[in-house]
């Protein structure tokens, strides 16, 4: 099988129940999206100082590649296969992983900025690109219905990457610098 199909050299590409649509619809930018934050998160779980959460890292990429299948499903057609979906448990998961390290952490009394290394910068990167992606979702939502799970999944997601910087900067070592506002 080849990689390269030919198929999308005029702009188009095809939605889970064949229809053919524009690259640049919205529904393709918030799929697109999900891909580009799932390649964050697999930086994400590479990282040494991850390498304990590396399985709910790389259930996050499952889940984001469930989110993928159903952005990339033609809501118009009857798909005959069953795909994955989102569950209550999944954001329950998020929440649980966010309490564990939330216990481990000083209390938050101010903005942070993100950064203080490298690893904690990809954790960074990968929290704006979820928030990114929620945005799309919630775009495409305004035009046709998304399952009210996956824009909570992402939100809960988006802060979730935050909650893991900060974790990830303290089994780092690295400073937590706070934001001081110039006034």
């Amino acid at each position: 099988m080849k990689i390269y199909t030919k198929t999308g050299d005029t702009g188009q590409t095809a939605l889970i129940g064949g229809r053919r649509v524009s690259k640049a619809e919205l529904r393709i930018d918030a799929y697109g999206t999900v891909d580009e934050l799932n390649a964050w998160v697999g930086l994400l779980r590479d990282q040494p100082v991850n390498a304990a959460r590396i399985d709910l890292l790389a259930e996050i990429q499952d889940r984001l590649f469930t989110i993928g299948a159903e952005l990339a499903t033609d809501p118009d057609k009857t798909v005959r296969k069953t795909l994955p979906a989102i569950i209550d448990a999944d954001v329950v998961r998020l929440e649980d992983g966010m309490d564990d390290m939330d216990a481990k952490l000083s209390e938050l009394r101010a903005f942070v900025l993100p950064g203080g290394h490298q690893s904690v910068s990809f954790c960074h990167l990968a929290r704006t690109v979820c928030r990114r992606c929620e945005r799309v979702v919630i775009a495409l939502n305004a035009q046709q219905p998304v399952d009210p799970l996956v824009i909570q999944y992402l939100n809960r997601l988006s802060d979730y990457f935050f909650v893991l910087g900060r974790l990830m900067a303290q089994d780092l070592g690295a400073d937590e610098i706070e934001w001081k506002a110039r006034v």
